[in-house]
């Protein structure tokens, strides 16, 4: 429909612009440029209209960005997003409070938080969109603990939370392993009175299972009244994750009494559980039962962790056939789980197999080498080991250095390995100088060869 239009309208102001006529006609051109804009959106051709846009050097009016804006939120385009608000700053375009926020979001949620918070901090008014656009996106990327600041920030300037915040709040708390965080939350959760949610009472009993809160999370649980495949799927999962193997068993038999048809992610809890349980037999009965019973067609995580419990069972070679006769040989975290099994039971042969086999798959996973260096380290293959770190620092690849925390009277610590910015650094260096000579009474060994 709009296939000559584009072309049609961008010849026609270019030609006017160049005879000096173009003021006459801009208001004509004005909405019909909007139209046309529109009308591409509608018909899903997004990256065109967002050329159209560039090529005209017109700005449309706010409902037109407001769409268009939309349109790369919806279909993950932050790329032409970017370019819209690039666009806007070009032809000195101020966008509106409203059009502000769909920046800040499309922002927050592309991981551009530096942007989305330049974009927040001048906002004239911050909304409670603005607030949980922020407080998602510092969530998302693995920042709670900024996250959580903003939480308090927003309750601090008057604004009330709302259920999207909520699930977000308890998200940071689970990832930060804050109950205290949590529970606060959880506290004004419950004064609100905000109507019963999925995705938040699910946010809230996963929080209470990484936070290793057992009888919470399962009180939560319980009070949920309109329960349904991802409540009972939260629960699973969060056994699984103490393996607390029989509730996995019970709560699944359960659900499927109660009517509910699993998903793709209940099988995965379910299949993990059965694999630090040692489970063999129950695990291949579900893996069979995934699309013998319910038409689920099992994906590269499901077979990862069958690999996983094959291996862990001692069933290596059985777990490698296995893997070659999967469809998802080619998948990185199923080598990388069969080497994992490997090291565990010290079938060298194995090992050099599949190490060369996971690396080559992964070879810029910085992940990949740390697995790869503690296995050669584990069987003393030393010249393996010397080569490998020399083939990572020669392609570039660079670890994101590992770090500890705790959480002290509402306050996380972090630590990295030789830390010394805390304040209180040489009381913690004094105390681990003293802890080896604690240690030895008991007759403790340290795994210096893993770590």
């Amino acid at each position: 429909m709009f296939a000559g239009k584009t072309a049609t309208l961008l010849r026609r102001i270019l030609a006017q612009t160049n005879n000096c006529s173009f003021q006459a006609k801009l208001l004509k051109e004005y909405t019909q440029l909007n139209k046309v804009l529109r009308g591409l959106c509608f018909t899903g051709r997004l990256r065109e209209a967002v050329g159209l846009l560039w090529r005209t050097r017109l700005k449309a009016d706010a409902a037109t960005y407001a769409l268009l804006l939309q349109e790369c939120l919806f279909r993950k385009e932050h790329k032409s997003g970017r370019r819209i608000h690039a666009h806007m700053v070009v032809i000195g375009y101020v966008p509106n409070e409203y059009l502000k926020i769909k920046l800040l979001i499309l922002y927050a949620k592309s991981g551009d938080l530096r942007t989305a918070y330049v974009l927040f901090d001048n906002l004239l008014e911050k909304t409670l969109i603005s607030w949980n656009a922020m407080i998602a996106g510092f969530v998302q990327k693995g920042c709670g603990e900024f996250g959580l600041d903003l939480y308090y920030n927003m309750i601090k300037n008057g604004v009330s939370p709302d259920q999207y915040t909520f699930a977000s709040v308890f998200r940071a708390s689970a990832s930060l392993a804050s109950l205290e965080h949590g529970k606060r939350a959880h506290g004004v959760l419950i004064k609100s009175h905000i109507r019963e949610n999925v995705v938040v009472s699910s946010a809230l009993m996963d929080m209470y299972f990484k936070c290793s809160s057992l009888t919470d999370a399962h009180r939560v649980f319980n009070e949920v009244v309109n329960r349904n495949v991802v409540t009972w799927t939260s629960l699973i999962s969060g056994y699984g994750q103490h393996g607390r193997v029989n509730e996995v068993l019970e709560s699944f038999d359960k659900m499927i009494n109660e009517g509910f048809r699993p998903n793709y992610v209940t099988f995965l809890a379910v299949l993990s559980a059965c694999s630090h349980g040692g489970l063999v037999n129950e695990g291949w009965h579900y893996f069979l039962s995934m699309k013998r019973d319910y038409g689920i067609q099992p994906r590269g995580q499901h077979y990862s962790a069958m690999v996983d419990l094959l291996g862990r069972s001692g069933k290596l070679h059985e777990a490698y056939e296995f893997v070659l006769n999967s469809p998802f040989k080619e998948h990185p975290a199923i080598w990388g789980a069969l080497l994992g099994a490997c090291r565990i039971h010290g079938d060298l042969d194995l090992v050099k197999l599949v190490a060369d086999k996971y690396l080559e798959l992964e070879p810029e996973n910085s992940g990949t080498y740390v697995l790869l260096s503690n296995t050669y380290a584990t069987f003393g293959f030393w010249e393996n080991l010397a080569a490998l770190r020399r083939k990572m620092r020669n392609s570039g690849v660079i670890k994101e250095p590992a770090y500890s925390w705790i959480e002290i009277q509402g306050k996380v610590h972090f630590f990295l390995r030789g830390d010394v910015s805390h304040r209180c650094s040489a009381e913690i260096y004094e105390l681990i100088k003293l802890m080896p000579s604690i240690l030895k009474d008991p007759d403790y060994v340290p795994d210096i060869i893993s770590s």
